[in-house]
């Protein structure tokens, strides 16, 4: 009998062992009622927080006019705009060769797409003898690969200007064309 009662002692000791290495922090069902509480609240916290510190920045509300004026500029802002350049300010007007290093040289510099090569009197020769109107019409209106202006956005009188430059470097003598407010008096006259 000693044995059996040997044998029955260690099943209830291996039984208890063995129930308490399952035992957790909750033992009671107060301990569980917090920790289902805890579980709940504290996430609702944390993202409160977030939340809040997310939008802490301050955005005008519907209908309110903080903005309204930067945004009533920002939409009627015009696409282009339109720069007047005084015709009888001759001082501020760009030079021949200021037009031409800005917008000529691309092309006439080198020689691309058939522009006649800045300084090639060879070139420049037949072009001269067509006279100054007609090169300020083709530098003006556009003509073979160039377009009006060479793509530039300057005045006539700049144009004449670089056109002048140009030619004279190719041969010709042509005079710097008159400023248009010393035309127009001269006209007069």
């Amino acid at each position: 009998m000693s044995g059996t009662h040997d044998h029955a002692h260690s099943h209830d000791s291996l039984h208890e062992d063995h129930e308490g290495g399952h035992e957790g922090p909750i033992r009671t069902p107060k301990q569980l009622a917090w920790a289902v509480g805890l579980a709940i609240i504290v996430p609702v916290i944390v993202i409160v927080m977030l939340a809040s510190y997310v939008s802490s920045e301050t955005k005008p509300s519907a209908g309110s006019d903080a903005l309204e004026g930067q945004a009533v500029a920002a939409r009627i802002q015009p696409v282009g705009a339109i720069e007047v350049k005084d015709v009888n300010d001759v001082a501020s007007m760009k030079t021949g060769e200021q037009v031409f290093q800005a917008q000529c040289s691309a092309c006439h510099a080198t020689g691309a797409v058939g522009a006649p090569k800045f300084g090639d009197a060879a070139a420049w020769g037949p072009r001269i003898k067509s006279g100054f109107d007609e090169l300020l019409h083709s530098a003006l209106k556009g003509k073979g690969n160039m377009t009006p202006q060479g793509g530039g956005d300057f005045s006539d009188f700049e144009i004449a200007r670089a056109v002048v430059y140009m030619a004279n470097h190719g041969g010709a003598s042509f005079e710097e064309p008159k400023a248009p407010a010393a035309a127009a008096s001269a006209a007069s006259n």
